[in-house]
């Protein structure tokens, strides 16, 4: 483990940018100078329109969970390898999403395993989930006696982590949406199509063409993946997809993925002979939430949200053991290794590699 230095803070780094570093959970942005952007889509010969602002996205090795950061001890304050195993995984999808003809995403160049050039979309404001296994908060709303679920009934009589008929689209809010009587002024409410459909300006959609073009690109890029990973004995359970305007180069506006896709963060991943022995082994975030369930004094304070005060000052102050991370390493790079199709080299110190990268490439370094 000494040999790795995890990239925990990633807001910092000596980047040219235009207004402050967005920093969230995993990723942070920096939008670059006008001039920087239109420098590097002329020398780079990005298919993007002249005029389009670019921003430089580093993803951290820091894990959250039930909305909070969790560290570890020895200062370890993230897990070796995440960082390069997320991006990964998305860049694999994303490419699969364009030999297939589906729509593109935000990604203009990919300077380092960390790093992502990505191009401004205005961001629709869902989160797209798509369900084909009934698990997690949908299974302990289920077991409590609910049965519709955004709008959609299930029958009676499923049983925990039971493959569903179909796969369900079952949306949420990202960020607050306020104005729509129907939904709470709440981060990741759920959502009904016609809460959506009836308020297309509140959810940032141009038409209800987009709504159901949405639903399209979820199912297809949900079909897409869940096919390669059935390949590797791997169940796609769920997922969470985001979408984003952007302009073309004839100045109409296309929907396209954004954020990342099928990564063991944002899905349930789980292997196929444990499933089918009876057994649940998660290749995915929620094994460690699972873990945390597990280890901490009273897993009530993750699992209820009126505790949230009392969960921040829990993850603050509790410290995870180095072999526990690591264990979670393991479960991140061996995933996404499968996936992409070869053995991911976790980098000796990342951040010094992206700095270097982005100074002698693309000359964006600020600070020698």
């Amino acid at each position: 483990m000494s040999s790795y230095k995890v990239l925990d803070v990633n807001d910092d780094l000596p980047i040219r940018t235009k207004g402050a570093v967005h920093s969230g959970k995993v990723r942070s942005v920096y939008w670059l100078t006008d001039a920087d952007s239109a420098r590097l889509i002329a020398d780079k010969q990005y298919d993007v329109p002249h005029g389009t602002e670019l921003a430089i996205m580093v993803i951290s090795d820091r894990i959250s969970a039930f909305d909070c950061i969790w560290q570890g001890e020895n200062g370890l304050n993230g897990v070796p390898g995440k960082g390069i195993a997320l991006n990964s995984v998305a860049a694999h999808w994303f490419k699969l999403f364009d030999d297939a003809g589906l729509a593109g995403n935000h990604i203009v160049d990919i300077p380092h395993p960390y790093v992502w050039i990505v191009r401004k979309a205005s961001t629709v404001k869902v989160e797209a989930i798509a369900r084909q296994y009934i698990t997690g908060s949908m299974w302990r709303d289920y077991s409590k006696g609910v049965r519709n679920f955004c709008g959609i009934d299930l029958p009676e009589g499923l049983e925990a982590n039971q493959k569903l008929d179909d796969v369900l689209i079952t949306p949420s809010t990202k960020g607050i949406i306020t104005g729509v009587a129907e939904v709470p002024a709440v981060d990741d409410v759920n959502i009904t199509r016609k809460n959506i459909t009836d308020n297309l300006a509140a959810f940032n959609f141009n038409s209800e063409q987009d709504v159901a073009k949405y639903e399209q690109l979820l199912s297809e890029g949900f079909a897409l993946i869940s096919n390669e990973l059935a390949k590797l004995d791997q169940i796609f359970v769920d997922t969470k997809f985001e979408f984003g305007y952007v302009e073309q180069q004839d100045g109409s506006q296309k929907l396209i993925y954004i954020d990342e896709v099928g990564t063991p963060d944002s899905s349930r991943i789980w292997d196929g002979p444990a499933y089918r022995d009876g057994k649940i082994v998660e290749n995915s975030k929620e094994g460690f939430r699972q873990l945390l369930i597990n280890n901490v004094p009273d897993s009530d304070v993750l699992l209820n949200k009126d505790r949230m005060t009392e969960r921040e000052a829990l993850a603050h102050g509790y410290k995870l053991p180095v072999d526990v991370l690591m264990s979670v390493s393991d479960t991140y790079v061996g995933i996404a290794s499968k996936i992409v199709g070869n053995q991911l080299t976790i980098p000796a110190d990342p951040r010094a590699e992206v700095i270097a990268i982005l100074d002698r490439d693309y000359g964006l370094i600020t600070e020698k």
